[in-house]
């Protein structure tokens, strides 16, 4: 197990549950837009935000950044150690540094010795985009291998200053060398991993891209905290970290959806019935989000080799049969349905379920 870091009131590590993580794209300088994206990343999911540094105006805007999010606020820093400084003056709940560019050591002795006295966590970040020279003239290029020691070289730096308040991250775009780098982290040392796939890109691969590399780690029972990396609404990086979690059964809430990829046996029009389900849903599932720990599954399935058998393990589901449906609940027959009936009695059951499970309702 590895050791626990506090970021704010968020524990990273240590047996904790595995925090979400997304990065404004704001200019962190302009307090009211970037607080208006923070809030909707809260509302979202996201438990902790980070926020990119690039000048002293950034820096000092977190201040009033920090009094007003309902979450933990990160700083990002590079190449300034002065921006490290002054963003924890400002109260953030810890720093992203790489300490190979912010200067000689004693630039990073300054900031090792502030996070200590405010006890701020630093979180070593490591990318592929930005190894040391020497590291790659060595290796004629970026490895895996070489992530991982310039990972661990710059943490050992830091425990030079007698410092161990860390998080590491090592990330890079290509899925394996990712995934081969954090398991060689993971197996030479105790502190806590942020996850993540770094420029993963638009939604659709950054998606693909994510689930491989980000799921292959947690699945490994690698990772502490994580971050979604997408070129989109960052909301999007927030809902689809929900939904990773979700499927890996490591968090499970809102609502989930089984269903089977159809055969010739199907004899109902089984995506329209799923279209209308979901369609009949969305205010539910608005409600679940909002909610943050309900969870519900529903089986929808088209025939009857496996759809009992999926129905009963649902908490709600249908078998379909010739342009009809039974209606399943807590592994229970309720009853059969007509085919153009099974949309709206699903919603309805699962209205049900959830205002009796959760005491969630919808209008």
């Amino acid at each position: 197990m590895k050791r626990q870091v506090l970021c704010g009131d968020v524990k990273i590590g240590g047996g904790a549950p595995i925090s979400i993580q997304s990065m404004t794209n704001t200019h962190t300088a302009d307090v009211a837009e970037t607080m208006r994206q923070i809030d909707r990343l809260t509302e979202a999911g996201c438990e902790i935000i980070r926020l990119a540094v690039p000048d002293m105006d950034a820096a000092v805007a977190l201040k009033e950044i920090k009094r007003r999010s309902r979450i933990p606020v990160v700083a990002d820093i590079h190449f300034d150690y002065r921006l490290a400084l002054a963003a924890m003056e400002s109260g953030v709940d810890k720093i992203r540094i790489n300490p190979g560019n912010i200067g000689d050591e004693e630039n990073v002795r300054k900031v090792v010795e502030l996070a200590k006295a405010r006890r701020i966590p630093i979180r070593v970040g490591v990318n592929s985009g930005s190894l040391e020279k020497d590291i790659v003239k060595r290796d004629g290029g970026v490895t895996a291998e070489g992530l991982a020691e310039s990972a661990l070289r710059n943490v050992h730096l830091l425990e030079k200053f007698d410092f161990e308040n860390i998080v590491i991250s090592l990330k890079s775009s290509n899925v394996k060398m990712n995934d081969q780098a954090y398991r060689i982290v993971d197996a030479a040392c105790d502190y806590p991993l942020h996850i993540g796939v770094t420029e993963a890109g638009t939604p659709a691969r950054g998606r693909t891209k994510s689930a491989a590399g980000i799921g292959a780690l947690l699945l490994a029972g690698i990772g502490d905290t994580m971050r979604v990396s997408l070129t989109a609404d960052p909301v999007q990086e927030v809902l689809f970290a929900r939904e990773l979690l979700d499927v890996l059964d490591i968090r499970k809430s809102g609502i989930e959806i089984v269903s089977c990829p159809t055969c010739g046996r199907t004899e109902v029009d089984l995506e329209q019935v799923i279209a209308r389900v979901e369609e009949g849903l969305e205010p539910l599932k608005q409600a679940f989000e909002s909610d943050g720990t309900a969870h519900i599954k529903i089986a929808v399935m088209g025939c009857v080799v496996n759809g009992p058998g999926e129905a009963r393990e649902a908490d709600i589901g249908v078998a379909c049969g010739k342009a009809k449906g039974v209606l399943i609940a807590g592994g229970e027959i309720l009853r059969q349905v007509a085919e153009e009936d099974i949309p709206k009695e699903l919603v309805k059951l699962a209205e049900e379920y959830a205002e009796n499970t959760y005491g969630i309702h919808t209008i």
